[in-house]
């Protein structure tokens, strides 16, 4: 029995290899029109995963859109709902899209770390022009005296500091996918 269950551990190249490197979730971090919701659409259609927008999951609770929330909050009460929202998601076989500021609760990003492999989707600044051209209707998390270019910049080294793997987005989502499906 000791041999049997000794030889089932060992792996020889012909073995199938483990599921994935990752932990049981995954969690997309990024700037606003990284892709995240539908790269992560497709995730858990491939992996047979819940998908989770935390931003769509706070816009059902508070039954307003993101910006709404914003206005009549405020920046700092919205990061606490977020914060709420984020630390109140359940992992087990879950893709996670974050929002774009999800980064600005440590609490909410160290919970995220402890149950998820967290993937910075990463978007240069002229892509995300070409993809989103309001930002103001949005409910993009900035201060009042900042250009979305200083917010872009300032996110940027947050989103490397929390990622576990660091996945470009510059092209097609397809292209996108393939990346992510191989780091998994």
């Amino acid at each position: 029995v000791w041999l049997a269950a000794r030889r089932s551990t060992v792996r020889t190249r012909l073995a199938p290899p483990k599921f994935y490197k990752m932990k049981k979730s995954i969690s997309l971090i990024g700037m606003a029109g990284a892709g995240k919701s539908s790269l992560g659409k497709e995730l858990a259609k491939h992996f047979d995963f819940n998908f989770i927008d935390s931003d769509k999951l706070i816009e059902t609770i508070e039954n307003k859109p993101l910006q709404e929330i914003l206005d009549e909050n405020g920046i700092e009460r919205f990061k606490k709902i977020e914060e709420a929202v984020l630390l109140s998601v359940e992992f087990n076989k879950t893709i996670l899209a974050t929002g774009g500021s999800a980064i600005f609760s440590q609490d909410a990003m160290r919970y995220i770390k402890n149950n998820s492999s967290i993937i910075y989707i990463e978007v240069s600044f002229e892509s995300i022009l070409d993809r989103i051209s309001n930002f103001s209707g949005r409910g993009f998390v900035k201060a009042s005296d900042q250009t979305v270019k200083q917010a872009f910049k300032e996110r940027e080294v947050i989103y490397r500091k929390f990622a576990d793997y660091v996945v470009p987005n510059n092209t097609d989502l397809e292209s996108c996918l393939k990346r992510i499906l191989r780091i998994i």
